[in-house]
């Protein structure tokens, strides 16, 4: 349940509220800048009568309230001139991780004569193994920022660690959570407290309810601008890297009015079938893909094997568009069958 204040609505009458919730032993949370409670498992709305400085009741019967649809139809944000969760579908592309200069601005002036928007690239990377290649860490970020920024683009990047959100505040468009990170409540209740934009990706083993639950904790403290990214869960099969969760795109659509974008890379694993579930995902409704992209993936130092040559990720920008057609869909992107050819790299 939501409740909805007056403007008018004064401390003291407030307060009375607050009581009255305490002596009910109702577990509340009180939205100050919004001038609402948020009360989950309250369903006496009658006895919330006698407050009249209650404007409205929005009755949400999950455990999830913000994120739920009942809260609010749909969420559509801007970045620097990109509308995020609109009409068009918006695509981000780029390494698994900055690894040096010459390789991240070769695959930020590839992205930006394909006419993309977004470029993705991790400076500080969870690995499973102490002893693969963690990213660039804060020079990372630099170079992935100075890249985007001759280019046109805007950046996506993972924050881990609240010890670096500052350099990544600073240097990112777009603050992705990974997997991983998806449960670190205390990460997210601060990371609402901010006005960047949040792509969510869905733990590895992660219900829907729990996934939106995570995104409340964003929501909660005031950072409306959110994106759901599902990425694969994990599976008992090795032979594929996750079990790549389509259905989860139209049910996370029926249930939040968050956008929900979908990682094809992590998904499958392999870029052979990148593309393909990439087009799946297109079809499934997603309102964004975020698409792992290399110079040379045989040389990347992380995930090189589910990323995409320039060539490969060029094909499915052209796959995509009498897709897109059929399903009526527009694109922030506009490919002009450019391909730079790098042989040094």
């Amino acid at each position: 349940m939501i409740i909805q204040l007056s403007q008018h609505a004064g401390a003291n009458q407030i307060s009375s509220i607050k009581t009255f919730f305490q002596q009910k032993g109702v577990e509340f949370f009180f939205q100050d800048f919004n001038n609402q409670f948020i009360v989950p498992s309250f369903n006496d709305e009658a006895a919330l009568k006698q407050f009249d400085i209650i404007k409205s009741v929005i009755d949400i019967k999950t455990p999830y309230q913000l994120s739920s649809k009942n809260y609010k139809t749909k969420t559509t944000f801007n970045v620097n001139g990109v509308e995020i969760g609109g009409e068009d579908l918006n695509l981000i592309a780029g390494p698994c991780s900055v690894e040096t200069e010459e390789q991240i601005f070769s695959v930020a002036a590839f992205l930006n004569s394909q006419g993309i928007k977004f470029i993705r690239g991790g400076a500080f990377k969870p690995r499973t193994s102490p002893y693969n290649f963690r990213g660039l860490g804060n020079d990372g970020l630099k170079l992935i920022r100075q890249a985007a920024n001759k280019y046109n683009l805007r950046v996506v990047t993972e924050l881990m660690d609240l010890s670096n959100l500052d350099e990544v505040y600073n240097h990112t468009d777009i603050i992705q959570i990974g997997a991983r990170n998806m449960s670190n409540f205390s990460l997210l209740a601060e990371l609402g407290k901010t006005r960047k934009p949040i792509m969510l990706k869905r733990g590895m083993s992660a219900k829907a309810t729990e996934w939106l639950l995570a995104a409340d904790y964003l929501l909660c403290g005031g950072n409306e601008n959110v994106i759901l990214c599902e990425r694969g869960i994990r599976s008992f099969d090795m032979q594929s890297r996750n079990v790549f969760d389509l259905g989860v795109i139209p049910l996370m659509q029926s249930l939040s009015h968050l956008p929900v974008f979908a990682d094809p890379s992590h998904g499958v694993g392999k870029a052979a079938f990148v593309n393909k579930m990439g087009l799946a995902a297109i079809a499934a409704g997603a309102d964004g893909l975020m698409i792992e992209v290399h110079p040379n993936p045989e040389k990347a130092l992380s995930d090189g094997e589910q990323a995409l040559t320039f060539n490969e990720f060029s094909d499915f920008i052209a796959a995509s568009k009498p897709l897109l057609n059929a399903i009526n869909k527009g694109a922030d992107f506009v490919n002009n069958n450019k391909i730079l050819k790098l042989e040094s790299f």
